[in-house]
């Protein structure tokens, strides 16, 4: 049963995404686009916070949780082998001081698969991790049209993590990312005549840029028991800055522009080499994450967690823009759950999960002297389903990007996600020969 679920949940996914942007924020214009892994939906409904792991849930965001110990339900013999997989839709208002509309987009989040081998754990998966999708236009006094922005694309990355269960209290992990994708996007700045018409010929300027490099993620989860009920839990994670290739083309289009349609006449393409733009290095920052909580297993648990990210250290020589700079970025989260009653007979509600959470985001933009940042309140449940703690998990966030301030967009967004944690016992020792 668990593997049709599975395979029903990937398909629609795939088609979905496949169907739409990843993204619809005008702000993933800048960089290598907005970042669009933010953790399970178990983590988002929680406020992003990823220090809690368990034997039930994949944790992608600490390597170190794919280490654990063995179930007492299992006879202390092994762990078992956890599915994840997840998607989110998001529907998003955009406000400037001039017009507002709103905007949607669907995506595939990510697929996960966490294997128990003895004190070692071992996790692999999938995922979109910035994605670009954007159509942005400006107008002059007259209301005409003077420039337009296309952009789609995206950053993915592939990961091979281990873990390592040091003793009852402590495990250590590491992730090796292969990160993959291109971005496109074209511009074209409209010339109008002595009248004040747009010309029906048109020049729009076209870039690809095809993405690939290798960095790693450092883990280390520490829990141990205050009291008989109370226990500790704290995350610490670090990733190291690295650099990834861009393989980068150029070419000028002239194009025909007839009631908003556009169709290309010829295309030329720029020799990049010559200007030293062919390859190109993207720096990706480093990121430190630490944050810690207080539970009690299996009922409740309540904890914050800090992040900082380097991103004034990013750096792309293909698109450099006067008006865009880098600065330190961070967040903070605050979130927990609440378990009424995990092993209830009597009330299937009792064995839901219940989420909250809030987060507070420095993006690292800086666009006309005005910090990106984004705020984010959410909610979430975790529905049982099938055996061995397998799960349904719904999350609900509301929140705000960005600013009106110098001409900038607001996005007012609510996103939606849905995953399914599947459990399932793939190592069973003989007991009779």
């Amino acid at each position: 049963m668990i593997k049709k679920l599975l395979v029903v949940f990937v398909a629609i996914f795939t088609i979905t995404c496949y169907a739409q942007e990843g993204t619809a924020s005008p702000y993933s214009f800048y960089g290598i686009g907005s970042l669009k892994f933010k953790g399970t939906v178990e983590n988002r409904s929680m406020g992003g916070l990823s220090i809690y792991s368990d034997s039930i849930h994949v944790n992608l965001r600490n390597p170190a949780s794919f280490a654990g110990e063995n179930l007492l339900m299992f006879n202390n013999e092994s762990r078992p082998v956890k599915y994840a997989v997840g998607g989110s839709y998001s529907s998003t208002n955009l406000k400037s001081n001039t017009s507002e509309g709103n905007v949607s987009s669907s995506t595939f989040d990510y697929l996960a698969l966490a294997l128990p081998l003895g004190k070692f754990g071992v996790g692999i998966g999938i995922m979109p991790y910035t994605a670009v999708g954007y159509k942005l236009e400006t107008t002059n006094d007259d209301g005409a049209t003077t420039n337009r922005f296309n952009g789609q694309g995206g950053l993915n990355k592939v990961y091979f993590g281990l873990g390592y269960l040091v003793n009852k209290n402590l495990s250590i992990g590491i992730d090796a990312n292969y990160n993959f994708g291109n971005i496109q996007n074209s511009a074209i700045e409209f010339r109008f005549d002595s009248d004040g018409l747009p010309l029906v010929a048109q020049s729009r300027e076209n870039n690809r840029s095809d993405l690939s490099g290798l960095n790693v993620n450092l883990g280390l989860s520490y829990k141990a028991m205050l009291n008989e009920s109370l226990e500790l839990v704290s995350g610490i994670t670090f990733t190291p800055e690295s650099k990834i290739t861009s393989q980068n083309q150029r070419s000028f289009s002239t194009v025909r522009v007839v009631s908003g349609q556009i169709s290309v006449r010829n295309t030329t393409d720029v020799d990049l080499e010559s200007q030293g733009l062919l390859e190109t290095d993207l720096v990706l920052p480093s990121k430190f994450s630490f944050g810690f909580g207080l539970g009690e297993r299996r009922k409740w648990f309540v904890g914050t967690e800090f992040e900082s990210q380097k991103t004034s250290n990013f750096e792309n020589p293909l698109y450099d823009t006067s008006v865009t700079n880098y600065e330190d970025g961070s967040r903070f989260s605050l979130g927990g759950f609440y378990i009424p009653e995990y092993n209830s007979f009597s009330s299937y509600f009792k064995r839901v999960v219940y989420r909250a959470g809030l987060r507070v985001e420095k993006t690292g933009l800086n666009i006309e002297n005005e910090s990106i940042k984004e705020f984010g309140m959410s909610f979430g449940v975790g529905i049982p389903v099938g055996d061995f703690g397998s799960n349904a998990n719904l999350g609900f966030e509301i929140g705000r990007r960005g600013t009106t301030n110098s001409d900038l967009i607001q996005e007012n967004f609510i996103n939606f996600q849905i995953s399914l944690s599947l459990n399932d016992r793939w190592f069973n020792k003989r007991k009779y020969d």
